[in-house]
């Protein structure tokens, strides 16, 4: 009886899937609606994605068939999208999980190598000036070329340096750093450093942190919080406000600041593999980072086209207990009181 019933189960199963696999192709005639709750792009932009990473994944294989592209694209999408687990995405697309797990790292590769196109850095004065006046009319806080923090993705236990992963929660992730513009937009991205990394670190030893330093930009600063220290390219607020000023000075840089807190509210909510909501990433960093960048370079996409988010995401909470830092430098502490007086 046992044997007829795992006949019976495979046959099933067989049947299943090839009805599947016959219905594949027809997930791009879903309505938008259906698409933008399980991909979050709509047909033309899937379509846009597909034309631009299809030189990159179209591939033989040794089947009768190779898989499409777009049923790659939105394998991938579905997993980014939702968080769930790989079968059930793989069910959806009409694809094995294993097949899922294979054609998953192609495809962040494909979407990564478009992030020069899509997250840039305005070091440039032309680039600087747009940036500069979207933040001003928030606040009329000036010459801001970025709001800066850094977020923590939740990532299962590595099987190497575990303990450098446990962030001041007590759970292990990626703390990644976002600098953003006041709309939004991703204008840079480290996600490489481990959970138990401060920010202050991270942003030191970042590309923009060190051309900042090398004053790579003469006539703008990026905002922060109280976890980065005072800089003539980075001003943070004053710990203890005691004139009208300062306080005016202190409300505008939160105000602005608080730009870079719903871009990755927007980037979590857009992308719940980031989120608790999708639950940890069962992966080793490496490949948690490499999800961390492709979901980057889709969050500009989506900024970009004006595709916008069903509900509205939750910033995240500050992390407790902050390393102390260094005393702020005078250059510092000069740029910022000129700040004030304009209030």
């Amino acid at each position: 009886m046992a044997y007829l019933a795992l006949l019976e189960d495979l046959a099933n199963n067989a049947l299943r899937r090839e009805h599947i696999f016959q219905d594949r192709a027809d997930l791009l005639g879903e309505s938008t609606e259906w698409l933008l709750s399980r991909y979050r792009f709509p047909k033309n932009v899937l379509l846009d994605l597909c034309r631009d990473l299809g030189p990159v994944l179209e591939r033989e294989t040794n089947h009768t068939k190779a898989i499409p592209v777009h049923i790659q694209l939105l394998s991938t999408l579905g997993f980014l999208a939702t968080g769930t687990f790989q079968r059930e995405v793989g069910d959806i697309c009409g694809i094995s999980q294993p097949s899922v797990s294979r054609i998953m790292a192609a495809v962040l590769d494909a979407i990564i190598s478009l992030a020069p196109t899509y997250i840039q850095f305005p070091y440039r004065n032309p680039q600087q000036a747009a940036i500069k006046r979207d933040f001003h009319a928030i606040a009329r806080f000036p010459n801001i070329i970025g709001a800066i923090d850094c977020t923590h993705i939740a990532i299962k236990a590595p099987s190497t340096n575990e303990f450098n992963y446990v962030n001041r929660k007590g759970f292990h992730s990626v703390n990644v750093q976002i600098i953003c513009d006041a709309n939004l937009l991703l204008l840079n991205v480290v996600a490489q450093w481990p959970g138990g990394t401060h920010d202050s670190f991270v942003l030191q030893n970042s590309s923009v942190g060190v051309r900042l330093q090398e004053g790579a930009v003469e006539d703008g600063w990026l905002i922060g919080d109280q976890g980065y220290p005072l800089k003539p390219w980075l001003m943070t607020p004053l710990t203890n406000p005691r004139t009208e000023q300062e306080q005016a000075y202190n409300r505008a840089h939160a105000h602005s600041r608080s730009t870079v807190e719903r871009a990755i509210g927007l980037l979590k909510g857009r992308w719940l593999c980031l989120s608790s909501t999708g639950g940890t990433l069962q992966y080793q960093p490496e490949k948690a980072c490499k999800i961390i960048m492709a979901c980057s370079v889709l969050h500009n996409l989506a900024i970009r086209q004006g595709i916008p988010l069903q509900e509205p995401p939750k910033p995240d909470g500050p992390m407790p207990d902050a390393v102390p830092l260094p005393p702020p430098n005078a250059a510092g502490i000069q740029t910022r009181q000129r700040i004030i007086q304009t209030f």
